[in-house]
């Protein structure tokens, strides 16, 4: 006989857990597939600004609040903007402002799977599509080429999702930056000047159509992202698989720009990793399908230069979960109110990353960044 799930989330990242965790809390109960073989099959990535009007509420209705604070990194919300010279142009302690608390993402991830129920999670599932059954059911498809149906389908299966075709033709564009990531471990000792050049908390260090990002995480390391606005296919041309060659192609686009800069890629610790920055158009949305939605990227991929995939996928998951108890017997009146709020908060966000991201790369850079800061001051 085919498994039947009432409600099925595709995807154990941040915004599907949370969704599962709040249902939970309000005594429903949903299944989850993620791709990865367990949860220690990958790192979670590095360091997440909370903030205190989207991820901190979602924390909040998940009943995980309190817990989450004892997981926040002490001075991660101190700033520092430099420009390719290494001057310093703004520095900002972290002055315990507590609106956006800087945790792990791989914290935050456990702190979510170990408040729900064992076995809640079926790890090791690639689904591979969907197709409607009629009367707002469907038929999930993993790889393995077992099925099993459901009442309420959610994918929460990131940018290339397999569920959002039940509902969007849209793919996510190239942004025009590319990002290359590197860490640098044990960085008070094995890396002094770098761990003095990015401080406590988050590094901008901007110039015309490039910079470094960076940040220190709760194990004493710097994750740092080199970022260049380039052609799509500009990753293409370099030789990840030879450390030494692409760190020196990497850093041809820094050439001009201060040692103690440059460094933070030539001083890295093993591989360096590429990223394209892709982006759903701001905006995106679709019409009511019966029995599916989306949230977190697989509903609003944006670029992360406003810092808000991860809260809003964390408060997409809880309003959804708190829709979903506000209607019991009416799957379709929780997913009209969730959607309509969730279409209205993701096109402001996905507008404000757009720009954010223009700001900090133009040609006076690190000028339009100080503005901003001095707009908010």
């Amino acid at each position: 006989m085919t498994t039947h799930h009432p409600i099925t989330i595709v995807g154990a990242g941040l915004g599907g857990l949370a969704l599962a965790r709040v249902l939970h809390v309000h005594g429903i109960e949903a299944a989850l597939y993620d791709l990865d073989a367990s949860p220690a099959a990958r790192t979670q990535g590095g360091m997440l600004d909370i903030h205190h009007d989207s991820g901190q509420v979602a924390l909040r209705a998940a009943g995980l609040l309190e817990e989450f604070r004892a997981l926040v990194h002490p001075g991660g919300e101190a700033t520092r903007v430099l420009d390719k010279d290494a001057v310093v142009r703004l520095e900002q302690s972290d002055g315990d402002r507590g609106e956006r608390p800087e945790t792990d993402r791989g914290d935050l991830r456990d702190l979510l799977l170990g408040s729900l129920p064992e076995g809640a999670v079926h790890w090791g599932t690639k689904v591979t599509g969907a197709r409607p059954l009629g009367d707002g059911r469907h038929e999930v498809t993993p790889a393995d080429g077992t099925a099993f149906t459901t009442d309420l389908l959610v994918g929460a299966d990131g940018a290339w999702s397999r569920i959002r075709p039940l509902l969007s033709d849209a793919q996510p564009a190239y942004t025009g930056v590319s990002f290359v990531e590197a860490d640098l471990k044990d960085a008070d000792l094995r890396h002094p000047v770098s761990a003095e050049v990015v401080g406590d908390g988050m590094l901008f260090a901007l110039g015309a159509g490039r910079g470094f990002l960076a940040h220190r995480e709760t194990d004493g390391s710097l994750h740092v992202y080199a970022a260049v606005e380039a052609p799509e296919g500009w990753l293409d041309g370099i030789d990840f698989g030879d450390d030494e060659a692409a760190r020196a192609q990497v850093l041809e686009h820094f050439a001009d720009w201060d040692k103690s800069l440059r460094a933070l890629i030539a001083d890295a610790d093993g591989p360096l990793v590429p990223r394209r920055i892709h982006a759903l158009p701001a905006g995106h949305r679709w019409p009511r399908v019966p029995g599916v939605t989306l949230l977190g990227d697989a509903a609003h991929l944006m670029s992360p230069f406003a810092g808000e995939g991860a809260n809003l996928a964390l408060l997409d998951g809880a309003e959804l979960g708190l829709a979903l108890a506000a209607h019991p017997g009416d799957t379709e009146a929780a997913l009209t109110a969730y959607e309509e709020e969730m279409f209205r908060r993701s096109e402001l966000s996905a507008r404000e990353s757009a720009a954010s991201g223009a700001l900090l790369f133009r040609a006076d850079a690190p000028q339009g960044l100080l503005d901003m800061f001095a707009g908010h001051g």
